[in-house]
């Protein structure tokens, strides 16, 4: 039976209770499982699919199995070498294995999900990083460059001592499972850390009992990247203590032993890993991963809702660019078990809000996390009144501040109702002081010690709910006038023939940045650049933040889990109006690329087309604040 939570009266009274330290929780996530298996042991814990066909073959674990192959991995882990304050990293798709790499990791040592679509120089600078000593992947496999991108990265991660690999042929059926070894691709290894098979390995350890003592005490259990699909990411590093708060909220507040979450988000990012895995744990509920790429993978849009049918969903987890493709398609099975949709990631419009509602009968709740806090700071209330555009309430023992900020970093004013300024947070999933791996980037990171600035910019209504209206790093400043990217994507959004928005600033001589849009556009849709910068003008009271520019992509830049990705469009803006400049004046040079430097940020490489007036083109570049360099 789940709490009362519809009402900032509802938080507050849960706070009331007791303080956060009193509440009647193990101190590891291990300890967590071992009381699921005593209550829910022959319930079903996770299920996964290799394919989206709603008939194909499906691997279910119960939370008795669950546990024994996380005690495995933990032992597993142990024998490796690996101690509480060493790192196992994962570079994996979502199967099995992965939920209990997951587990077993952080029970033995502290775990280090890494996103297998970066590049292989990524991946190698995470496991430097945290000075990753085990790596688990899958061995190579048709139609992936998993392995192959792994063995390059280790290769130089000299920490790495062994490779254990996960071959997915198990989840195959007659014919494919005859196939794939006569196809499987080779994977020539460079390294020179040894390379097990993770089930022979697994299937040594005892499954009955840990074969070494238990910390007692919390401590830092995983380490998760945060940052887009390029650009250097910042660790972030998560105590058990966060997970537990994670798993409480959604034992507690949302999920019963009876419910079944669908989840195509994938288990390196946090949102899959905590809100949706720990929940799980912690309520003993059952979770769904359709195909090792989630909503990337072949046909996942097209059986969605067939999906939530078969395992009759009673939650499905999503990402506003997963919900607009969702709405391309009809809802073409019986999904009355379907209670709630979760979404997060990225702002969710209210036109696509809508839409969802009048297809499906229920709500999206919308909530907001991110990696810095170990996730979960609020969401709309599941039985309350839920705010379109918002993020909801706080959740119990998180406090939300909104500040402003001088020169020093100092707190200059802190905001009423109503007011924009940066989010803070403070909860039982901040390490505080300790945020991420790199002492140098926690400097400056907190206000009064605690409340850790997130570089969001919102307010807090009178009925206590939290409004996301940017991010602080994605102001568009104009000749100093600050421009709210948001408003530009709301009224860019508005017209029924976009599906997707992106606002930023574009370099310009005279007011440093000049706002512009990038728009994907709903499948079958027609509309001109001219037509979207009329609506748009329509529709923005200010003046200023009128975008100069619209263009239409295929398909905007997105991260793995649906966002938006920026620095890709500014990549996009600093090229095309740099080469407007070159050919204006008649400057045989271009944009050769636009790269990121740790220091300087983006910086423009610029190439020669033929004999050039180097005096000229830097006296043109100087203008803009832009850094630059010649290729």
């Amino acid at each position: 039976m789940t709490r009362q939570f519809a009402t900032i009266a509802d938080r507050d009274a849960i706070q009331q209770e007791m303080p956060w330290a009193d509440r009647d929780l193990p101190t590891t996530v291990y300890e967590q499982i071992a009381r699921t298996r005593h209550l829910h042991g022959s319930r079903n814990a996770i299920s996964f699919q290799l394919f989206s066909d709603p008939q194909a073959k499906a691997e279910t674990q119960t939370w008795a199995a669950f546990h024994d192959k996380v005690t495995q991995a933990a032992n597993l882990f142990r024998a490796l070498g690996v101690g509480e304050n060493d790192t196992v990293a994962y570079v994996l798709p979502t199967v099995n294995e992965t939920a209990i790499t997951l587990f077993g990791a952080m029970t033995a040592g502290v775990v280090n999900p890494v996103n297998p679509l970066l590049e292989p120089e990524k991946i190698a600078g995470i496991l430097r990083e945290t000075k990753a000593k085990v790596v688990v992947t899958i061995r190579a496999f048709p139609k992936t460059d998993v392995a192959q991108k792994v063995a390059e990265a280790v290769a130089n991660a000299p920490d790495v001592k062994t490779v254990l690999e996960i071959d997915l042929l198990r989840y195959l059926t007659p014919p494919k499972s005859w196939i794939v070894p006569l196809i499987r691709p080779k994977n020539p290894v460079t390294h020179t850390a040894r390379v097990l098979d993770f089930a022979t390995e697994l299937a040594r350890q005892p499954a009955d009992r840990l074969t070494f003592d238990l910390s007692t005490q919390d401590r830092v259990c995983a380490y998760f990247h945060t940052g887009g699909t390029t650009g250097t990411p910042k660790v972030a590093q998560h105590k058990a203590s966060g997970l537990l708060y994670n798993g409480w909220l959604g034992g507690e507040l949302l999920l019963s032993p009876e419910d079944v979450t669908l989840c195509p988000l994938p288990l390196f990012h946090v949102f899959a890993a905590y809100p949706v895995m720990m929940a799980a744990v912690c309520s003993g509920s059952h979770v769904v991963f359709p195909t090792p790429q989630g909503y990337r993978g072949d046909g996942v849009f097209d059986n969605f809702w067939k999906l939530v049918e078969r395992w009759r969903a009673t939650f499905i987890i999503t990402v506003p660019t997963a919900l607009a493709a969702l709405m391309q398609r009809k809802v073409n099975a019986d999904i009355s078990t379907l209670r709630n949709g979760f979404s997060g990631s990225a702002a969710l419009p209210v036109e696509l809000y809508k839409r969802f509602e009048e297809a499906t009968g229920v709500s999206i709740v919308e909530g907001y996390g991110l990696t810095e806090a170990t996730c979960l700071v609020s969401a709309n209330p599941v039985d309350g009144l839920k705010k379109i555009g918002s993020v909801g309430l706080p959740f119990p023992y998180t406090d939300v501040r909104i500040l402003r900020f001088g020169g020093n970093g100092d707190i200059a004013h802190e905001c009423g109702t109503d007011e924009i300024g940066e989010i803070c947070v403070a909860s039982p999933g901040i390490y505080e002081g300790s945020t991420y791996t790199e002492d140098a980037k926690n400097l400056g990171l907190y206000a009064d010690g605690r409340y850790l600035r997130t570089g969001d910019l919102g307010r807090v209504d009178a009925d206590g709910y939290l409004w996301i209206t940017g991010r602080a790093k994605d102001l568009i400043i104009r000749g100093g006038h600050n421009i709210d990217p948001a408003m530009i994507e709301e009224a860019l959004l508005s017209h029924p023939a976009v599906a997707f928005a992106g606002a930023i600033g574009q370099p310009d001589a005279k007011a440093g940045e000049l706002p512009c849009g990038y728009v994907e556009l709903v499948a079958g849709a027609s509309v001109t650049s001219r037509e979207l910068l009329d609506h748009a003008a329509d529709r923005i009271p200010e003046r200023a933040a009128i975008p100069k520019h619209v263009e239409i992509m295929a398909e905007l830049p997105k991260t793995a889990v649906g966002k938006v990705f920026k620095p890709d469009l500014r990549r996009m803006a600093i090229t095309r109006v740099y080469d407007a400049l070159f050919a204006e004046n008649k400057l045989n040079a271009r944009v050769a690329e636009v790269v990121e430097d740790r220091k300087r940020g983006l910086v423009a490489r610029i190439a020669r087309t033929g004999e050039v007036d180097e005096a000229a083109v830097a006296e043109r570049l100087g203008e803009f604040s832009v850094p630059w360099e010649w290729a």
